[in-house]
């Protein structure tokens, strides 16, 4: 059975890292869902732009993978811009992935939420609530898909958001709601975007900070994972891939 993710937040989850600026994942295990059925992995697997490109998800995937020798597949439903607000219950972007989710997982099973999101929320106004939207959020969309005891991984903002002068005053502000939120769930964890480098926007990661947060997102997994899993943890042994890491 296909163990799958659900991709859920904004342009940092979808993926806005250049295509043709790292190397393609050949693994010919990961999928993505296209209409209902699961198809290979090509990028970009969250296409809610025309400009979407690398996203975290796919290292995630591909370090999942050779790690628990599963056939791995990525349920794309993040969206560019949005803010913690139009995640709520009710709403069309939580509506469309719980549906998006209920349907794959008549194909697989859901192993874990991956969730990349608070950009758009570091202004005044919007900021000073993050912490209560997000448990809002998390709460309904346990309710919804029961994830009482299922993997969310969620990122920390990147330090580069610091050189947009409207959004420097908040960045830290919501990462620290973001590590309250975790460490209030025992079923979430926490990458940490620390020293990842953005492109020439100040607000997307590159391709290659993309791969690398994704491996970091795995890490959190594996923190949390013993608690639900139900199989022997095997090593990753892809150094090819955390050689990103180290040279950023």
């Amino acid at each position: 059975m296909i163990h799958s993710f659900l991709m859920i937040g904004q342009s940092n989850m979808a993926g806005r890292g250049t295509i043709g600026e790292v190397p393609p994942i050949g693994n010919t295990h990961l999928k993505m869902l296209r209409n209902g059925r699961w198809q290979p992995m090509t990028s970009p697997v969250n296409p809610d732009r025309i400009f979407s490109g690398i996203s975290l998800a796919e290292s995630f995937a591909d370090a999942y993978q050779k790690s628990h020798d599963v056939d791995v597949g990525l349920i794309p439903c993040a969206d560019g811009g949005t803010q913690i607000r139009q995640w709520a219950e009710g709403g069309l972007l939580f509506d469309h992935a719980v549906c998006q989710a209920r349907l794959a997982m008549r194909t697989s099973n859901l192993a874990g939420v991956l969730w990349h999101q608070g950009e758009s929320d570091c202004h005044p106004g919007l900021c000073e609530t993050y912490l209560s939207h997000l448990e809002g959020f998390y709460e309904a969309l346990c309710r919804a898909l029961d994830l009482a005891r299922t993997p969310f991984i969620v990122g920390g903002l990147g330090d580069y958001l610091h050189a947009l002068p409207e959004e420097d005053r908040y960045v830290d502000d919501v990462n620290a709601q973001i590590l309250a939120f975790v460490q209030a769930h025992p079923m979430t964890a926490f990458a940490s975007a620390r020293g990842l480098e953005g492109k020439s926007d100040h607000l997307h990661f590159t391709a290659a900070s993309a791969r690398a947060l994704g491996l970091r997102y795995y890490d959190a997994f594996l923190s949390i994972e013993p608690r639900n899993r139900h199989f022997e943890e095997k090593p990753c042994e892809d150094d090819a891939l955390r050689t990103a890491i180290d040279a950023l």
